[in-house]
C-alpha cells in the first residue's frame, strides 16, 4: 500500500512508524494493528517530514539510524512542528548513551532492538494516555498543588509540566524541606502513569542488610525469616513511578544492583532464579551534591549518569520569599480542615517576621512553625509572638539571609578520633530537636526529616547529649 493510499483511508491514523528496514516496519505495524491502532510508515527522515506536514499523529516510533539522518533529528523536528506529539526512539541494544541523548532532546521514551512486544505495548499504552499539550490538570488524588508564583517557582513548575510528558529519569535536587517529593508527585500526576502507583522510598531509612529484599522482593525460604513470598518496591511501582528520595544514601553495593535494574528494566527477587520485567519510571532526589559524591568515590558515576538524565533544582524558600503569604494561607487552610475549624490568619507583623526569616528548613519548617503557632494562638489571628523563630547558626557566627546553605541542611562531618567537635550553641539546637521529636512522638526518622538532618546526624547529637 502506497503512502497516498494510506493517507486517503477514512479512518484516523494514530501512529507514525519510521524505519528503513521493511521487516521492522511490518512487524511494528502488525503489532500496532493488533492493539487497534492504524499506522503510517516511512523509511526516511524526508518521508516522515512529508507525512508530518500533512497530518497529526498520537505517537511516533522512529529508528535511531535512518538513510538520510537519524532519530535525534526527527525528535527535534517534531518538537518544532508538533510539540505535543510523543516520540519514542528505537536504538540498538546497549546504546544507552544515545537513548539518553534522545530523552534530553524531548523524546518520550526508547526501546532497544530486538524489540520486545510486551515492552512495546507498554510504551504505546503510556504514550497514548498523554493528552495534547502540556500542563493538563493532574488526575484527582494523585498530586498536591504546587503553590507559588515567584519567577523561580513558575520556571520550576513549567519544567515539571514538560517533564511529565516523557519517561526520562529525573533527578530533583534541593535542600531538605523544599518539597522534592511534592514535585515528584506533581510530575507523576500530570504524566501518562498518573493512574498507576506512586511509590516513594527514603533510601537512607532502609537497613543495608534488607535493601535488596526491600527493593526487589524475595522468595519464601530465601533467608531466615522469609516465611512468604514478598514483592519489592519495584514490583509495587509496576506501571507507575518509583521515587528514590535521598538516593545519595545508598551503599555502593546496592548502587550496582539498582543500576542493573534500571538499565534492564527487570529485577531478580532474592532467592529467585530468573529476572522479572518491571515497567517503572524512576524519579530520584537528594539534598546532597551527587557530583561531589562521585568525585569522592561514594556514588557510582554510571548510576549518576543514568538517573541524572534531566536535573530539576528546587529553589529554597529564601529565594522565593514572595511565595510565603500564599504558602502560609494554603497551610493554614489545610490545618483548619484537619482540625475541623475555620482557618486562622496571620497578622501583618507575623507575616513580616516570616518573610524576614532565613528558613533553613524551608517549606517543612514553615509548616511546623504554623502548626505550632496554631496550637499556641488563642484567637483567630496569629501574631508575631505566637511564632517561635530561632536564629540559625554557622561555625563562625549567625546565619545571614544571603547564605546559600543552612546548618541543618548541610551534612555534618563526624569528629575524627581524638578531635573535638566544633560546638554550635547547643541549647538552642537541643530545644529545637526535642520539639521535633515531641511532634513526631519520638519517631527519630520523621524528626530527622523535619529538621533537615540525616538520621545519622540526629543519632550523633542524641548520643552526644546522652539522650540516645
Amino acid at each position: 500500500m502506497t503512502f497516498v493510499e494510506r493517507r486517503n483511508r477514512p479512518q484516523s491514523i494514530d501512529v507514525l512508524v519510521v524505519d528503513d528496514e521493511d521487516d521492522i516496519r511490518e512487524l511494528l505495524e502488525l503489532s500496532l494493528m493488533r492493539m487497534g491502532l492504524a499506522c503510517d510508515t516511512a523509511g526516511s527522515v524526508q518521508a516522515a517530514r512529508e507525512l508530518l506536514a500533512q497530518r497529526r499523529y498520537r505517537l511516533c516510533l522512529t529508528d535511531m539510524r535512518l538513510p538520510d539522518g537519524d532519530g535525534l533529528e526527527l525528535v527535534e523536528l517534531i518538537q518544532g512542528c508538533q510539540p505535543g506529539l510523543p516520540v519514542a526512539v528505537i536504538t540498538a541494544f546497549g546504546s544507552i548513551e544515545t537513548a539518553i541523548r534522545a530523552l534530553k532532546l524531548g523524546a518520550f521514551d526508547f526501546v532497544t532492538k530486538p524489540v520486545e512486544l510486551k515492552a512495546l505495548r507498554e510504551l504505546v499504552s503510556h504514550a497514548l494516555k498523554l493528552k495534547d499539550g502540556a500542563g493538563e490538570a493532574p488526575v484527582p488524588g494523585t498530586t498536591r498543588a504546587l503553590i507559588g508564583h515567584s519567577p523561580a517557582f513558575v520556571q520550576l513548575r513549567g519544567q515539571a509540566e514538560k517533564l511529565a510528558r516523557n519517561q526520562a529519569p529525573v533527578f530533583i535536587h534541593g535542600e531538605s524541606g523544599t518539597g522534592k517529593e511534592v514535585i515528584a508527585r506533581y510530575i507523576h500526576g500530570l504524566g501518562a502513569r498518573a493512574t498507576g502507583p506512586f511509590v516513594p522510598v527514603n533510601c537512607g531509612a532502609i537497613s543495608p542488610e534488607l535493601m535488596e529484599s526491600e527493593f526487589f522482593g524475595h522468595r519464601k525460604g530465601s533467608f531466615t525469616g522469609a516465611g512468604t513470598d514478598k514483592e519489592g518496591l519495584f514490583q509495587a511501582a509496576n506501571g507507575g513511578t518509583l521515587f528514590l528520595d535521598e538516593i545519595g544514601e545508598l551503599p555502593l553495593a546496592m548502587q550496582v544492583k539498582l543500576l542493573r535494574a534500571i538499565q534492564e528494566r527487570a529485577v531478580r527477587p532474592v532467592g529467585a532464579h530468573a529476572e522479572e520485567p518491571v515497567d517503572v519510571r524512576i524519579l530520584s532526589a537528594s539534598h546532597q551534591d551527587l557530583g561531589r559524591l562521585v568525585a569522592e568515590g561514594r556514588f557510582r558515576q554510571d548510576l549518576f549518569f543514568r538517573i541524572n538524565v534531566i536535573t530539576l533544582r528546587v529553589p529554597p524558600l529564601r529565594e522565593r520569599r514572595e511565595d510565603i503569604p500564599e504558602l502560609a494561607t494554603h497551610i493554614l487552610a489545610r490545618l483548619a480542615a484537619r482540625e475541623g475549624g475555620a482557618p486562622r490568619r496571620l497578622s501583618p507583623d507575623a507575616l513580616q517576621a516570616l518573610q524576614r526569616h532565613a528558613f533553613p528548613g524551608n517549606v517543612r519548617e514553615l509548616e511546623n512553625l504554623l502548626e505550632r503557632a496554631c496550637a499556641l494562638c488563642e484567637g483567630s489571628e496569629i501574631g508575631a509572638a505566637d511564632i517561635e523563630l530561632y536564629p540559625e547558626q554557622t561555625a563562625s557566627g549567625w546565619l545571614t539571609d544571603s547564605l546559600a546553605g543552612s546548618y541543618y541542611d548541610a551534612p555534618q562531618p563526624e569528629p575524627a578520633a581524638g578531635e573535638e567537635a566544633v560546638e554550635a550553641p547547643d541549647e538552642a539546637e537541643r530545644l529545637r530537636i526535642i520539639r521535633a521529636l515531641e511532634q513526631t512522638r519520638w519517631n527519630r526518622s520523621a524528626a530527622a526529616r523535619n529538621l533537615g538532618m540525616t538520621l545519622r546526624q540526629l543519632r550523633y547529637r542524641l548520643q552526644k547529649w546522652g539522650m540516645e
